[in-house]
């Protein structure tokens, strides 16, 4: 009998050994490229705490699940609550992760609106608009590059797609004075030489800010910008001129405000309606009618760099999620400094580091699921979280991209697990309300949240709390919200087309066959591509042809 016993026992336990043994570890990538700064750089993987949100071990261990406050949301065995064939349920709400995963996908249908082909047509024509209108800024007083870079992001900066202030922010809202939203970064001033440093002047600046001074450039580029700066007479007797945000943005402004101006004193058939004009701290928002559509562009005047700063050097040394799926020179291709201030900085002369180009790749890497469980997230917060303002949608980018590097790949790679990361995200938000700890990714030693009073944090910890309990609610208000935005839109192209309000295709003339095809090559691009942002390379003399890139894809 003992023997029998045994015999039966042993592959179970096989079984189990196997199981218990296997661990998921990501591949270290063999990328030694060299940091252009600094000559060769070999890179070392370090394993250990960061200053991050629950970050107890870093990237790719299947042990980091237990630590995650995700954990207590996790998937049962089969059959549900304790083999009774109950249904999953989150521990905190009682509520049911089938539910929850159908609101998420719910409210995914109604956010991300289709375009039909008029629409995409409208799209394009607002975006050569602006960029025209950018190619005559640039030839006013020959200030802005000739062969610029833009970076064009899909959402506003309301949205959370750049680090900026929302304090000065007009409040905007979809389907009442816009139906698409997008933020262009457009650089004054660029310093893309691979073999020259960059010094960045952090001695007056709080961590992730920076002065900037033009003596890293020539003297025709100095002489172009002074205008634009604040001197600092040296003890020596030498001058230096640091490129002001506030000062770049009044030009901005001006220089723009000018164009339309004269731009609408000669209107052309099937050009764009400038609904708005309004600068919001150093962004200058912009509304465009076309057709029956408004479009929002956010531009931010920024300084571009080609390579990557020393501040955030030490960040390559870890390992992270995107190791082995996408290269190292793709990450780190380049930075911004945007004209933002820290909160006891000087506005005059302070600006911010951005690393919105190394995000639109990071984008590549995440999960459809919890991209969808971070979109309706954010659409919760930014309606309960905003009196007073102190959490902006970029502080919980932040934490998703600390997430997707704490868990392992194939968790976050469940199809429907969107519940579960959307109760991980608040959690992980709240974590950090309560801790007043909201680490930069890409600078972990900055942290986002040090300003906030204890007052504050506690006041928008208690309403996440609120959200916690009773997430389905919270869903269903966000899902009510975004169709109410839908309808005011449908309501407002009815009544455009019923007042037979001018469209690019309308007013295009006798041959309407490019358009036709721009419009459906359009539309293919945002049905293949929803929510992803778009790189776009332009001259500004020749405003004749599209120049656009969707992640790695070129038109």
């Amino acid at each position: 009998m003992e023997q029998l016993l045994q015999a039966m026992l042993s592959p179970i336990f096989s079984d189990y050994r196997c199981r218990i043994g296997m661990k998921v570890i990501a591949a270290d990538s063999t990328n030694n490229s060299d940091a252009w700064w600094t000559g060769a750089r070999p890179r070392v993987h370090q394993r250990g705490i960061m200053a991050a949100p629950a970050l107890s071990v870093r990237s790719g261990s299947a042990g980091s699940l237990g630590n995650s406050p995700t954990s207590a949301a996790g998937r049962l065995p089969p059959g549900g609550g304790g083999g009774s064939g109950g249904p999953e349920l989150d521990f905190r709400s009682a509520a049911r992760m089938e539910d929850l995963n159908r609101l998420i996908q719910e409210f995914s249908k109604h956010d991300q609106r289709e375009y039909d082909d008029q629409r995409a047509l409208e799209i394009h024509t607002a975006k050569d608009f602006i960029f025209s209108m950018l190619g005559m800024v640039q030839k006013l007083d020959q200030k802005l590059p000739v062969a610029n870079e833009y970076l064009l992001l899909s959402g506003g900066v309301r949205e959370g797609v750049v680090d900026m202030d929302l304090d000065e922010l007009s409040v905007y809202a979809r389907g009442t004075d816009y139906d698409m939203d997008f933020t262009l970064l457009v650089p004054a001033l660029k310093l893309h030489d691979r073999n020259q440093p960059v010094t960045l002047d952090m001695r007056h600046s709080a961590l992730g800010h920076s002065w900037l001074s033009l003596r890293l450039f020539d003297e025709g580029t100095i002489n172009k910008w002074k205008d634009c700066c604040t001197i600092v007479d040296h003890i020596s007797g030498t001058t230096n001129y640091f490129f002001s945000p506030t000062l770049v943005a009044d030009w901005f402004y001006q220089s723009i405000s000018l164009v339309l101006l004269e731009v609408q004193k000669k209107p052309q058939r099937g050009m764009p309606r400038v609904e708005k004009v309004e600068r919001n701290g150093t962004i200058i928002s912009v509304i465009l009618g076309v057709g029956s559509s408004r479009m929002l562009y956010d531009i931010v005047p920024v300084v571009s760099f080609k390579g990557w700063p020393a501040v955030a050097q030490s960040w390559l040394m870890e390992n992270h999620f995107w190791d082995g799926k996408i290269t190292e020179e793709e990450v780190i291709s380049g930075f911004y400094l945007v004209p933002a201030c820290s909160y006891k900085g000087r506005k005059d002369n302070e600006w911010r580091l951005s690393f919105a180009r190394s995000e639109v790749q990071l984008k590549k890497c995440i999960s459809s699921s919890l991209m969808q469980a971070y979109q309706a997230c954010k659409a919760i917060i930014i309606k309960l979280l905003s009196r007073p303002k102190a959490i902006s949608p970029y502080h919980l980018r932040s934490i998703m991209l600390w997430a997707c590097d704490r868990l392992p790949a194939n968790y976050l790679s469940q199809d429907d697990f969107s519940a579960h990361f959307l109760l991980g995200l608040i959690d992980d938000l709240q974590h950090c309300l309560v801790n007043k700890m909201c680490p930069n990714y890409f600078i972990p030693q900055c942290n986002m949240l040090e300003h906030l009073s204890d007052e504050t944090a506690m006041l928008h910890a208690r309403k996440l709390s609120s959200v916690r309990s009773d997430p389905t609610e919270h869903l269903r208000t966000t899902i009510e919200h975004a169709k109410a935005a839908n309808r005011l839109t449908v309501e407002l192209q009815w009544r455009g087309s019923s007042n037979n309000l001018p469209s690019p295709q309308s007013d295009a003339g006798g041959d309407h066959q490019p358009d036709d095809r721009l419009a459906k090559k359009l539309q293919q691009l945002v049905t293949e591509n929803p929510g992803k942002s778009i790189s776009v390379f332009i001259n500004p003399d020749d405003v004749t042809r599209p120049h656009f890139r969707i992640d790695d894809k070129f038109f």
